[in-house]
């Protein structure tokens, strides 16, 4: 049954709150094949500067990211090989080329192994034959992907003597946390289909729902705003909210509940990852002060966003606000017990982080969460969580802070 809502949270019933959501993916473009190899183009400029020769790009995101081919990593080695001049190459499975061609964006030469060769071999063998000699003086820089299985480096390590293997972080990093206003544009229609989908969640809280059954409604919202379902989704009433990545058992709403809801979607491989968090009922003035702190700390994080200023600076930023109201100090509870923040894209944690000891300075492109959530045990919990990129003029929200306890959603 209906009721009265109370700035959008309650009143609606699922079928209700599904009819104000419609598809929000019209025009909404997936990175083009000129894009990745503009990615490719970079990279290996910044290779040759940096004096490295290869980078072995391991199925998952950064394989996707440079030759937009998706292929998910398995107990066996498919990827790609990209020097610092020349053509990209592909390795993989023999009984897989036909799949791997298929999927490819960016084209490129595959060498195969069959099941019972080595395909650390293989490898060694294609950089020889791509040129980069190995050499006992000067060992050529292979770079790993810093994603891939440790099975890969160790079983290409016995095999290269005369190459001196790194993490390819220095590379991947470089140019994947730099986004593009194509990868921009993405991840602000996902934001926009996630947050679309808090607003409706709010709308079919009642006494008595439990946790399971708001998931489930969720998957279904981020389905019809366009999206395959949620990509993640976390939902915690009460004591539950303290605990920052969820607890093992359900829930049962009840008034007075502070409700944390954390979730996101995928569109064209870009990530979402929104947290809002308010009360089912009349909030406490104890709910309403650390609401409200929360608030404050997360805003000096963002005003603390700018360009050329080390990641760890909005960090610290965000916890002199809560210890300013009490929180900590640093990790210690009642406080933010994680890092503010953490870079996002094709994954949903990406370097840089905003945390003490990263010292990246930020740069034009740059996407985090800004989320320096305070946990009070045996309480509830507080976390905000809207995330910002930065531009020529600083940073800009993707979506709008949460106005109020009483007024989440901004519909008053």
């Amino acid at each position: 049954m209906s009721s009265t809502p109370r700035n959008g949270i309650g009143g609606k019933t699922f079928d209700e709150a599904l009819a104000t959501l419609s598809d929000m993916t019209a025009g909404a473009v997936p990175i083009g094949r000129e894009e990745h190899e503009a990615r490719i183009a970079r990279a290996q400029a910044f290779m040759r500067a940096e004096g490295i020769a290869v980078v072995y790009l391991n199925a998952g995101s950064n394989l996707l990211y440079f030759t937009g081919t998706k292929w998910y990593a398995s107990e066996r080695m498919v990827g790609a090989i990209l020097p610092a001049t020349g053509a990209l190459e592909y390795i993989a499975p023999a009984f897989e080329h036909d799949t791997l061609v298929d999927f490819m964006l960016v084209k490129g030469h595959v060498n195969c192994w069959e099941e019972h060769e080595s395909p650390y071999a293989l490898f060694v063998a294609v950089l020889a034959r791509m040129g980069i000699a190995a050499d006992t003086g000067k060992p050529p820089r292979i770079g790993i992907c810093e994603s891939a299985a440790f099975f890969i480096y160790d079983g290409i390590r016995p095999l290269a003597a005369g190459y001196a293997l790194e993490n390819a972080r220095s590379v991947t990093a470089h140019c994947r946390t730099r986004k593009s206003a194509a990868e921009i544009a993405l991840m602000q229609r996902a934001m926009d289909m996630t947050l679309a989908v808090h607003v409706a969640t709010a709308s079919i809280l009642h006494e008595g729902i439990t946790t399971v059954e708001v998931e489930e409604f969720i998957a279904r919202a981020h389905r019809k705003v366009g999206a395959s379902g949620s990509y993640f989704c976390i939902v915690l009433f009460g004591a539950a909210t303290a605990f920052p990545h969820g607890v093992s058992y359900v829930q049962s709403l009840k008034p007075g509940d502070t409700v944390l809801i954390d979730t996101g979607c995928k569109l064209h491989n870009y990530i979402s990852d929104i947290t809002r968090t308010y009360v089912y009922g009349e909030p406490s003035d104890r709910q309403r002060a650390v609401w409200n702190s929360e608030k404050a700390a997360q805003a000096a994080a963002f005003a603390a966003a700018r360009l050329g200023v080390p990641c760890q600076d909005v960090d610290a930023a965000a916890r002199r606000a809560l210890e300013a109201d009490g929180f900590g100090p640093g990790y210690k509870l009642p406080g933010l017990p994680h890092r503010t923040g953490h870079g996002i894209g094709l994954d949903i944690h990406e370097w840089p982080y905003l945390v003490g000891g990263d010292t990246t300075p930020l740069d034009v492109g740059m996407c985090f969460s800004n989320e320096p959530m305070i946990c009070v045990p045996g309480e509830f919990g507080i976390r905000h969580e809207d995330h910002f990129y930065m531009t020529e003029n600083g940073p800009a929200w993707f979506t709008q802070p949460a106005r109020s306890i009483d007024d989440p959603f901004g519909l008053a």
